[in-house]
């Protein structure tokens, strides 16, 4: 089924025991971070290595079966204007609480979901990630001249696998099918999310 745009993104930091954190630790009151127009929204997020081509294997003078490997996909993500507290906290840059952030010895945990659309704007299709980690590798800092040279924040991040998603680093839900409710969906990518934490 074709589709279309790129509604939002869902981000949320998770424990070792992939538990969503919420409150001052995490990206917000209740722990999700979702792309908005005050924050200029997420401009495209490329993902790759959905699936992995398989081996072949032969035998008897002939090919007789593929071994096929788990899916551990990459999204380079580009966000127009990540809140710098948000971005800091996936990248696990840490606050020496005098203005200077430095990168963590251990990096914290990423979940990520990305929403699109149907043609007909009537369903989305949900690539959720529950469990990785995300990257800034670089950046291109130009002079302004004649025009604005803005930089965005363009981030790249690595699944992991997911025992409940048989080892895979994915999963898709489609909002189309009739026992679909998103509510469910963020709790089971999120870590048990929930919009009301009690440990708000």
């Amino acid at each position: 089924m074709a589709q279309v745009g790129l509604k939002h993104t869902y981000l949320a930091l998770v424990d070792a025991d992939g538990k969503i954190i919420s409150g001052e630790k995490g990206l917000s009151t209740n722990g999700l971070y979702t792309s908005n127009a005050k924050d200029l929204g997420t401009a495209s997020a490329n993902i790759t290595n959905l699936s992995q081509a398989g081996t072949q294997i032969f035998g008897d003078n002939g090919m007789v079966d593929v071994s096929h490997s788990k899916s551990f996909p990459q999204v380079a993500g580009v966000w127009n204007n990540l809140p710098f507290d948000v971005k800091s906290k996936i990248l696990g840059r840490e606050s020496d609480g005098k203005g200077g952030y430095v990168e963590a010895l251990t990096l914290p945990r990423v979940a990520l979901i990305v929403e699109s659309e149907t043609l007909d704007r009537q369903h989305s299709f949900f690539y959720a990630f529950s469990n990785g980690q995300m990257n800034e590798s670089a950046l291109n800092l130009q002079t302004d001249n004649a025009s604005e040279q803005r930089v965005t924040d363009s981030l790249t991040y690595q699944s992991f696998g997911d025992d409940r998603w048989n080892g895979n680093g994915i999963k898709i839900f489609y909002s189309g099918d009739e026992g679909f409710k998103k509510e469910d969906m963020l709790k089971e990518v999120m870590g048990g999310y929930s919009a009301t934490p009690s440990n708000a």
